[in-house]
């Protein structure tokens, strides 16, 4: 064997449960997972590209029970079996890197960690130098002067004094540290309470465990005990931690040479995983590598060049670092731009840290790029852009030429392949990890803002920034040819970014006094809910605690046990409850104790802490690439979640005031989703309801009750409306039955009724399980893709999970593309109009607008006119408004 290379031994099964954990849950078109199996290839791609191996072996487990199941029955008792969704992605892994050309090994009865350990053994007694590639820290025991660990995930490696640095220990005593402490993922038990501290300290004193346990007497306290009460397990312990590397293998180290790849079979393989970049690479002619060139702009001359080179592309990617994520605090700190892959620029303008070098002014730095950023005929990319346009609000800097933005092409492209930030989409499309932000600014308490990283760590982190941004919109737009989909985001998705930006840097205005007493009042009521669940209960508990409720309600009450958790506890969730309060007083009060311990929480009491001082107003965050269905979400404040069916999420709407001299519009589409049924569906019943203005929800009643419309009780009528939503939703038989109370044939009475008289529904319903069978996925109206991972899943659960997914998701995704186009629509009025109007929030189907009192008349009529005509569907679109002086008047 050639001693030129080291040789290369590939921890898999380590790798594949991380790939596996740490990457979204992929999957291709037909909805096979594909996640795992993209993050462990990834790597193995990268192993070959960095060391050229001639002699390489990637070594995973059995499924068959080791010797040390027989030494120790319980070894490994507590693992939970293999997630399906990674287990049907094993063999396409092993298929793929035998292709690949490396050799891979698995023996029954081994274990990945003794095969390695053997193979090292024979390459260090051969004076090979060997690079063990894994995440496992168990393996730290096989570290010597010949062999070292690499973890490829976390860019790390490991030699001798890496072991000491890292355990504060040597090599040779990592067993003993094993042994002490116990591995809780093996179920291997250790000494109660010694953890790594402990153990580091026991044997840096006395030099090993044997010798720890010949002084055993001599060590105090509690864990003294512990020790002394465990000395019996230590010597089995200490077997099953170590790694074995004396197995009879049958072969040896200079048979595991690294093969040619089989390039026809990779071109299948990543053909049916639908790894895309991969595929190109090998059916297309291979390209370069990219070089990167990233470069600090510190003296005016560069920035010119930098400013004439980029007016001369006409397309640039553009990023801001700042001192902080929240948009109306954060101040510049640098700019990143590329126009060209792999030459990035990185030009800082506030690193204030001691002896930092001089920097150019920040404004000369900006006036210098303003006419490129407000310059429509020059295009902008940008990943999450919105943030970027917030923050260079506030230096006076409108972005007029933003045209991509590569958060949004990978979200229309496909909304669940992967997360949509960029080290998600670097991983995902380029193959490639990028420098995390912990990397450059540190972790937890310890990270620094921005400013006080140095330049020189800044510089390969920001160019890459915009770098990646660059080389992620030439991807992704490649393979976003679709045309509808390239509508959605070039007429939808991108007119939305300013509109929302503008938005968010308005915010609304709150009431903290009203906040202040309506905290008051439910801390005061919290006190009273508190009391009668002391009550009810026998004795006092800590209500916010699942653990001692489970115990009140199910040990000491002796209620029913509805659901269990994962680890097989009586479940405490919701859903539990509200089925218990229908007959126990203890849930019930539990109930509304957490539904006003949120509200405080989350809304009376934070609200008037996330005012902004400079505005008075508070300004929340809508994400546009979040939700599957296109609908937007919005946090800090999340005004998606303040409940409109009580009397104190009304109560808190209060607080969401005009200024003088303005009020509020509320403008609310009607049953929108029940009309795009109609419309999708054609059934004639229910346009027929719709286009005559009736009472839906009554006509419906009218049908499944067989009695005339104006007979029709209130009953009835809640009863119809909970089978009209139930259905668009998916809802079984069983669920309407809960819902409605009823017994579950009657419930299946009415769904059968309501098909006969909507015949339409049950078709379009039948058809569109069959297309989502058949494609994978669904689609909206205007041609928003909506992915569904789990409709070929083998667990009929989650397959009929994705069926009512795909039945509901075109209504939802329609409705979101006729409120994001309502959107535009009122913007594009308010911005051609000279009336003193702003949209102010979005929530659900719901605009609300702050406008000049005399002209809430004008503006209300043209908001409905713009928002009913957001469609053509064949039923019409209505919107209920209101005005107000807050927004519960206003809704």
């Amino acid at each position: 064997m050639s001693t030129q290379k080291p040789l290369i031994l590939v921890d898999g099964s380590s790798f594949l449960f991380r790939a596996y954990h740490a990457l979204p849950p992929l999957t291709n078109s037909k909805g096979m997972p594909t996640g795992a199996a993209y993050g462990v290839v990834n790597m193995m791609r990268r192993l070959l590209s960095d060391y050229d191996p001639d002699h390489i072996a990637v070594i995973f487990d059995c499924k068959e029970k080791t010797f040390r199941h027989e030494r120790y029955p319980e070894y490994k008792a507590n693992r939970p079996e293999m997630p399906e969704d990674l287990a049907v992605q094993i063999q396409p892994i092993h298929d793929i890197i035998r292709a690949l050309g490396m050799p891979l090994l698995r023996q029954p009865g081994f274990e990945a960690d003794d095969i390695i350990g053997t193979l090292a053994k024979q390459a260090t007694e051969q004076k090979i130098d060997t690079i063990i590639v894994t995440g496992d820290k168990d393996m730290a025991q096989l570290v010597n002067e010949h062999i070292t660990l690499v973890n490829t995930m976390s860019n790390t490696s490991m030699d001798i004094e890496g072991v000491k640095t890292k355990f504060g220990l040597p090599p040779e005593l990592i067993i003993d540290y094993l042994a002490l402490m116990g591995d809780t993922v093996d179920n291997v038990p250790g000494i109660p309470k010694v953890g790594p501290k402990t153990a580091v300290k026991w044997l840096t004193q006395y030099g090993s465990m044997d010798a720890i346990v010949e002084n055993a007497d001599k060590i105090g306290g509690k864990v003294g005990e512990n020790l002394r009460a465990h000395l019996d397990f230590l010597p089995l312990g200490k077997e099953l931690v170590t790694i074995h590397c004396d197995m009879e293998l049958g072969y040896q180290i200079d048979e595991l040479t690294r093969k040619p790849q089989e390039t026809d079979k990779l071109i299948k393989l990543f053909g049916d995983l639908e790894l895309k970049s991969w595929l190109k690479e090998l059916t297309e002619e291979e390209t370069a590598p990219v070089e990167k060139q990233y470069h600090v702009v510190l003296d005016e001359k560069t920035l010119k060049d930098c400013v004439a080179n980029i007016k001369k592309s006409g397309l640039f990617s553009f990023d801001t670092e700042t001192t902080s994520l929240n948009y109306m605090q954060a101040e510049v700190v640098g700019i990143s731009v590329a126009y060209q892959p792999g030459d990035a620029y990185y030009i800082p303008v506030a690193h204030d840290y001691e002896n930092a070098p001089q920097q150019l002014d920040r404004a000369l730095v900006l006036s210098a790029f303003k006419p490129l950023l407000e310059d429509p005929d020059i295009k902008i990319i940008g990943q999450h852009i919105k943030y970027d346009m917030n923050v260079l609000r506030k230096y006076d800097i409108q972005l007029q030429g933003v045209a991509f933005d590569t958060m949004l092409e990978s979200y229309v492209l496909n909304a669940t392949a992967t997360r949509h930030d960029m080290d998600s989409l670097a991983w995902h499309y380029l193959g490639e990890e990028t420098i995390h932000y912990e990397e450059v600014a540190g972790k937890g308490a310890k990270q620094i803002p921005f400013n006080q990283v140095p330049i020189a760590k800044a510089l390969p982190y920001a160019a890459e920034d915009a770098d990646i941004t660059l080389r992620l919109h030439q991807h992704v737009w490649g393979l976003l040819k679709d045309e509808k989909r390239q509508e959605i985001f070039t007429d939808l998705e991108m007119p939305l970014v300013p509109v929302m930006s503008a938005m968010e840097c308005t915010g609304v205005l709150i009431d903290a006094d009203l906040l202040k007493k309506q905290s008051e009042e439910i801390a005061a009521r919290l006190e009273v809910l508190t009391e009668s669940a002391y009550q009810e209960a026998g004795s006092n508990f800590n209500l916010d605690s699942p653990k001692q409720l489970q115990a009140i309600l199910f040990e000491e009450m002796g209620l029913p046990i509805v659901k269990k958790t994962a680890k097989g506890q009586p479940s405490t969730a919701e859903d539990v409850l509200q089925e218990l309060a229908l007959q126990y007083a203890l849930p019930k009060i539990i109930l509304e104790y957490r539904s006003l311990s949120k509200l405080k929480s989350t809304y009376t009491d934070k609200l008037p802490e996330q005012i902004n001082q400079k505005t008075g107003r508070v300004h929340t965050s809508y994400h546009q690439a979040v939700a599957a269905t296109g609908r937007l979400s919005s946090s800090d404040p999340n005004l998606q979640n303040i409940p409109v069916r009580n009397e104190m999420g009304r109560r808190i709407r209060q607080a969401f005031i005009a200024p003088d001299g303005y009020q509020l519009i509320s403008a609310d589409y009607s049953q929108i989703e029940l009309r795009i049924m109609a419309h999708l569906s054609k059934d004639k019943g229910l346009c027929d309801a719709f286009s005559k203005g009736l009472d839906v929800h009554r006509a419906t009643a009218a049908e499944v009750f067989g009695v005339p419309l104006d007979e029709v009780t209130s009953e009835q009528r809640r009863r119809a409306k909970a089978v009209n939503f139930g259905l668009i939703y998916g809802m079984s038989a069983f669920g309407l039955a809960k819902q409605l109370d009823i017994d579950r044939n009657e419930a299946q009475n009415y769904i059968d009724i309501y098909f006969e008289r909507y015949p339409g529904v049950h078709d379009y319903m039948e058809s569109t399980r069959k297309k989502a069978h058949k494609l994978g996925y669904v689609e909206t109206l205007f041609g928003r893709r909506l992915s569904l991972p789990d409709i070929h899943a083998t667990k009929k659960m989650r397959q009929m999970a994705a069926e009512r997914a795909a039945i509901n998701a075109p209504m939802q995704g329609t409705a979101a593309d006729i409120i994001k186009r309502a959107m535009l629509a009122v913007a594009d009025y308010l911005k051609t109009s000279d009336l003193d109007a702003k949209l102010l929030m979005q929530v659900h189907d719901e605009l609300i607008l702050e406008v000049k009192e005399e002209q809430v008349e004008t503006v209300l009529t043209a908001v409905k006119d713009c928002m009913q005509n957001a469609a053509d569907l064949d039923v019409p679109l209505i919107v209920d408004a209101g005005v107000g002086n807050n927004w519960d008047e206003a809704h």
